[in-house]
């Protein structure tokens, strides 16, 4: 298990953009699929993105297509989160999550998680 360290939140206003990043330390970043989480007040925790190690796989919840975007790069062993045309709706804590194999959806696969940062869309 790995501590992740995630920077980027923030307040933005509707239509705004942010970039989330997520360093993972050491060599074990290149062996995960890496993916972001996100979770709203009195909400389940909600799947956003996920890339694999080499960023061939990428997924995304089919809402957020088109406005986000998950990059990664192993040489700064941080994965990204470009989030575009924000929304108030898109208000949350926002969370990086790694895990040994394939992307997946379900949180419960990954091990190794941040401490989340908040994003906070003012309409």
């Amino acid at each position: 298990q790995v501590t992740l360290v995630e920077s980027g939140g923030g307040l933005v206003q509707a239509g705004g953009s942010l970039r989330l990043s997520c360093t993972v330390p050491g060599f074990i970043f290149r062996l995960y699929a890496m993916a972001w989480f996100r979770q709203a007040p009195g909400k389940e925790r909600e799947f956003v993105a996920a890339i694999d190690w080499s960023g061939g796989s990428i997924s995304y919840l089919d809402s957020l297509k088109g406005r986000f975007t998950i990059s990664r790069d192993n040489a700064k062993n941080t994965v990204y989160l470009q989030m575009n045309s924000l929304k108030p709706e898109d208000t949350a804590v926002y969370y990086c999550a790694g895990k040994y194999g394939s992307v997946s959806d379900n949180d419960r696969e990954y091990a190794s998680w941040g401490q989340g940062t908040q994003v906070t869309v003012s309409s």
